[in-house]
């Protein structure tokens, strides 16, 4: 659609951990701004998952 709001990398990062998509696949290139936000987006996901799972053993 030409109308697509402009894609969020951190917002891109916390759904491909609820997914369970693992952080190596970051579709951006390393060393990018938008590789960094990807990448934190993930981790603020796959920390609180990990934090939880973690609690229930």
């Amino acid at each position: 659609m030409p109308n697509d709001p402009q894609k969020d990398p951190f917002e891109e990062g916390e759904r491909a951990a609820s997914e369970g998509i693992p952080a190596e696949a970051n579709p951006y290139q390393d060393g990018t701004e938008e590789h960094a936000l990807w990448s934190a987006g993930h981790e603020r996901v796959a920390g609180n998952t990990e934090a939880s799972e973690s609690e229930g053993t």
